[in-house]
């Protein structure tokens, strides 16, 4: 049974309210994670918890337990010359941007005009509703997998079914 400390190994399928899949781990290389380690959103570490093996749920995470819920003072507006004495910024565009401690953090450019560049620190799935199909595929005491189907496994390790 899944429960706190345990290293647990799944495929998922991720969804938004809309049926859209914004990822998925089924392949060969499940997603595996120490559950209470906090490396995962607290919605789908709770849910996994007492399950069994080959066991499947489908769960619904609320953005409070998920990446929060979206708030607007994340975002920002920068010179637009600024920006572009390092690029050419367009919409959409996700960008690591330096803070003052050093640290690199994701943002993602919402708008561009002749004199601003507007940023935004929300994490992309921030105030959204998560739909999760999650398997049980190995509960183990000590980590099993050398990667994981997360963004920083890289693609050669994923496996053709997983979409990092």
């Amino acid at each position: 049974m899944v429960q706190e400390g345990k290293f647990v190994a799944i495929h998922y399928t991720g969804k938004l309210e809309n049926g859209e899949v914004f990822d998925s781990c089924t392949g060969d290389f499940p997603f595996e994670f120490e559950v209470g380690a906090g490396s995962v959103i607290s919605g789908l570490d709770s849910a996994v918890r007492g399950m069994e093996v080959n066991q499947e749920k489908s769960i619904v995470i609320p953005p409070e337990e998920a990446y929060g819920v979206y708030n607007d003072s994340m975002v920002q507006s920068i010179p637009a010359a600024d920006v572009r004495a390092h690029f050419e910024p367009k919409v959409g565009m996700t960008i690591g941007v330096h803070l003052e401690n050093g640290m690199q953090v994701p943002a993602t450019i919402t708008k561009v005009d002749d004199s601003t560049v507007m940023i935004d620190f929300n994490h992309q799935l921030a105030g959204k509703t998560l739909h999760f199909d999650v398997k049980i595929i190995e509960i183990n005491d000590e980590p099993k997998y050398r990667d994981d189907c997360g963004c920083d496994c890289g693609e050669a390790e994923c496996g053709p079914d997983c979409s990092c």
